[in-house]
């Protein structure tokens, strides 16, 4: 079956393993999949992820992490555009994930970003996510 909202998809996927405290959950590759996973990478979500190629179809394995009593990183996502309602946003007006704890990531016209990096930025774009 597939997803009409394949972003959505991926973050209730990950989601999900990390309330289950799976070690690892496998989604279906995307560029823009790829680049959402490359941001909870570098800030901390996730512990790795690698791009993966078993019988012609490709998919990224998400390796999630946990801290020292077992609780996950990730305590919550949610989307926020959806494919019959995009949300944009410019710089002055991204919106702060508790008090600056979460991030929000957006799609801009030069790629996906980071709230925080969109307003250093000085570039607006579609609010896809936010996560905490």
């Amino acid at each position: 079956m597939s997803a009409s909202d394949p972003v959505a998809d991926m973050l209730t996927k990950v989601r999900n393993a990390a309330m289950a405290r799976l070690e690892k959950v496998d989604v279906q590759d995307s560029k823009l999949k790829l680049e959402i996973v490359k941001i909870l990478k570098t800030e901390g979500y996730i512990k790795n992820f690698k791009k993966l190629q078993e019988d012609g179809k490709k998919s990224i394995r998400i390796f999630l992490k946990y801290d020292d009593d077992n609780n996950p990183v990730i305590h919550g996502v949610k989307k926020i555009s959806t494919p019959g309602r995009r949300v944009y946003s410019g710089y002055k007006d991204l919106p702060r994930v508790y008090n600056g704890y979460g991030t929000v990531i957006v799609s801009t016209s030069s790629g996906v970003t980071t709230g925080k990096k969109a307003t250093e930025k000085m570039i607006g774009g579609e609010l896809i996510c936010t996560i905490w």
